[in-house]
């Protein structure tokens, strides 16, 4: 899976094991990003909604929520990956812009990046395969960038991995199907329709995934579009048509408590950090009005740019790790039956997987500190 800020490749199998939990054939995932979350409840056999603002996160959904992998043709999309990896290297805006200007990938692979890109455009714009080939093609950027997951700046130094070349492979589609909004989320709610349950991870900062991946961006559309600075960002990251409500500690809560109250959901999990703009406290009571609310907290490693964004770009020491931890929060809310037994089912597959003692021996993974019980009278308890 490709390298996302604020990705919950560590909570994914928590978050599935919630929704396992209350039965949930329906699911809808608000701010799905990479279909990180989406995949999982698709995985364990929800229709699930995957929504997000992001050009790639529709193809990425197109790719992995939408297309049913027992309905589609194997040999047709493999064919396709074969033709595309044949092709020789041309160069075009994609190197001239992204690997000589700037240093997401080296040129080699910018020129094969430039061939395929153009090959998909001519060959498969209006085919099923379309979002399929994108997906691969965007996996195999990621797999030989020289970055450390962001597109804001690029390793002073080639990564190791940035040497090897692209490729790109077959993406493992998953059965049945599923369906894909790209749009606000708050516009979004009031299309999807009652679900069974409803994942929310939103942007709680001031990092923009418009500008973090711009580059995907790019790739994607396929626009040429100018750019500035060191990264070579898209040049419509100035305008105000591309920022969130959600990157704004003045909108953020109350967009966020917007689509809290409206969506209809029977169980609704909000995921964030004690990083965020919303504090513990806030994100209690913004739940509550669903009902029954169960919190659970992860201590987590942070993201790695938190140990190297302290470097200026020659390399330069300007400043000092603050921490490398932070902790991970799960909200979930609905009728007392449905998130207790959510919470069970969770309790359940912590205790199948040994995940309490694991955890202590990984840092790289969150450790669980236990739910904690808003009731209806607001009383907290640990459970």
């Amino acid at each position: 899976m490709i390298k996302y800020l604020g990705s919950k490749r560590r909570l994914v199998q928590t978050i599935s094991s919630l929704a396992s939990g209350c039965g949930a054939s329906t699911a809808a995932d608000l701010f799905t990003g990479t279909t990180r979350v989406a995949q999982e409840l698709k995985r364990q056999g929800a229709f699930v909604t995957a929504v997000d603002t992001a050009t790639y996160s529709e193809v990425l959904a197109q790719c992995y929520v939408c297309a049913d992998a027992t309905a589609v043709d194997h040999a047709e999309l493999a064919e396709a990956i074969a033709e595309l990896n044949a092709l020789p290297g041309r160069r075009g805006y994609f190197t001239e812009v992204f690997c000589e200007k700037s240093r997401y990938l080296r040129p080699e692979n910018g020129e094969r990046v430039d061939a395929i890109r153009d090959a998909i455009e001519e060959r498969h714009r209006a085919s099923w395969l379309y979002p399929v080939v994108l997906t691969s093609l965007l996996e195999a950027a990621d797999r030989v960038d020289s970055t450390t997951g962001l597109q804001m700046a690029y390793l002073k130094q080639w990564a190791p991995r940035s040497f090897l070349p692209l490729s790109l492979r077959v993406p493992e589609l998953l059965a049945g199907p599923g369906r894909s909004i790209r749009a606000d989320a708050r516009e979004a709610v009031a299309s999807i329709g009652p679900v069974d349950f409803a994942y929310l991870d939103p942007p709680y900062n001031q990092h923009r995934y418009f500008t973090n991946y711009h580059v995907w961006e790019t790739l994607i559309r396929w626009d040429a579009p100018d750019h500035y600075g060191v990264a070579c960002k898209r040049a419509d990251s100035r305008s105000a048509a591309t920022r969130s409500v959600f990157n704004s500690k003045q909108t953020m809560p109350a967009a966020l408590a917007e689509i809290v109250s409206r969506i209809e959901a029977t169980v609704v999990v909000v995921s964030c950090n004690d990083e965020s703009w919303l504090g513990r406290d806030d994100l209690l009571e913004m739940c509550a009005g669903r009902g029954h609310v169960e919190l659970l907290e992860f201590d987590s490693k942070r993201y790695v740019g938190a140990q190297i964004g302290i470097h200026d770009l020659t390399g330069q020491k300007v400043g000092r790790v603050s921490h490398l931890r932070n902790v991970e929060r799960l909200a979930v809310c609905g009728s007392r039956a449905e998130v207790l037994g959510a919470i069970d089912a969770w309790h359940q597959q912590v205790q199948a997987s040994d995940e309490t003692r694991s955890f202590a021996g990984s840092p790289s993974r969150p450790v669980p500190l236990g739910p904690r019980t808003l009731g209806s009278a607001g009383g907290e308890t640990l459970r």
